[in-house]
């Protein structure tokens, strides 16, 4: 099938090129650079920067590729930046996605796999988060995705030829086993990514938001997959695909780590002290949050390689390790 990965110079999306690349597909890669990385990208991949709501250019793009079917990972993610710049999320993660979608219309292109988030769940009234789970956000982030959902089942009724599916998950860590590609973000705001910049000298603490929440450790307790059993799920998502339908799937390890479980554990990994001091809650966080991935384990045999925190750490330990700077100190992929 020949893909076009919207946001495949970024952490997930330039594993994804790989993974479908190994099964044989043909990918296409858009991407505005404001978060990517070209170096993440092989050379021998079309490579197209362009903004997704630059529509009648990405139009052109489907067309012009031949395009079966839109991998979309192409959004801002950040819950904290989004409580303080909602227009900033709305504009390019609904009206970029929207412009996509109108795109795509006009290529004639009627498959999606959409990369959303169990933050459309909001504060979860039932451990583990069920895809049925009552949808109720608490961050701009977390709306800007439901809306998109909504759109993709409003688009499957309206037109039969129209299929997509859903994937949710929440915080996706560690990097290519062969240490070739990783997470580079500027600024920096995932948690492990933070640890080992601590671990590596690359800044001198590091602030955990909040030791007043409702659970163990008084830490925050997230859900967390490794990016190569993400982008096994997106893969399998190819095959699930049907006309007239937008099925929904959680994808996790089916269990929770604390903020100060991933910390410990990243200690263990590096072997350094890693200092942390602790701050106030951040906006829009909310105490527990991790999903059930029984349904897709049941209809697409998906399941997760790394079910512990520490082999996840390690392999992102890994990139860190030889790439202290991010992709500054790689050659052009």
């Amino acid at each position: 099938m020949k893909v076009l990965v919207t946001g495949g110079a970024g952490y997930i999306g330039s594993h994804a090129v790989r993974y479908l690349r190994a099964a044989g597909h043909a990918i296409a890669v858009v991407d505005n650079l404001g978060q990517g990385h070209r170096e993440a990208v092989p050379r021998d991949v079309p490579f197209f920067e362009a903004d997704l709501r630059q529509t009648e250019k990405i139009r052109e793009i489907l067309a012009a590729e031949r395009i079966e079917c839109v991998m979309h990972f192409a959004a801002l993610a950040c819950v904290g930046e989004s409580v303080a710049d909602p227009m900033r999320y709305y504009s390019n993660n609904v009206t970029g996605t929207l412009s996509l979608l109108g795109a795509m219309r006009g290529a004639g292109v009627r498959r999606m796999v959409f990369s959303s988030t169990c933050a459309v769940i909001g504060i979860a009234r039932e451990l583990p988060i069920v895809e049925a789970s009552p949808r109720a956000p608490i961050n701009p982030y977390g709306w800007s995705k439901l809306l998109i959902e909504q759109v993709l089942q409003d688009l499957s009724v309206a037109d039969p030829e129209f299929g997509s599916v859903v994937l949710r998950y929440f915080n996706v860590a560690g990097c290519a086993a062969d240490g070739s590609l990783g997470e580079d973000h500027n600024p920096e705001t995932h948690l492990i990514p933070l640890l080992l910049q601590v671990a590596l000298s690359r800044r001198p603490h590091i602030t955990l938001f909040g030791n007043d929440y409702p659970t163990q450790d008084g830490t925050c307790i997230r859900d967390y997959v490794h990016v190569d059993d993400l982008c096994d799920a997106h893969l399998r998502a190819l095959s699930a695909l049907q006309p007239g339908v937008s099925s929904v799937y959680n994808v996790g390890i089916g269990r929770g780590y604390s903020v100060q479980e991933v910390l410990e554990a990243a200690r263990r990994v590096t072997g350094h002290p890693i200092a942390a001091q602790f701050g106030p809650r951040r906006p829009g966080d909310p105490p527990v949050l991790f999903a059930s991935a029984k349904r897709i384990a049941s209809e697409l045999s998906w399941s997760p390689s790394f079910t512990q925190i520490e082999p996840i750490i390690e392999s992102a330990w890994r990139w860190f390790s030889q790439h202290p700077s991010g992709y500054a100190d790689s050659s052009p992929a």
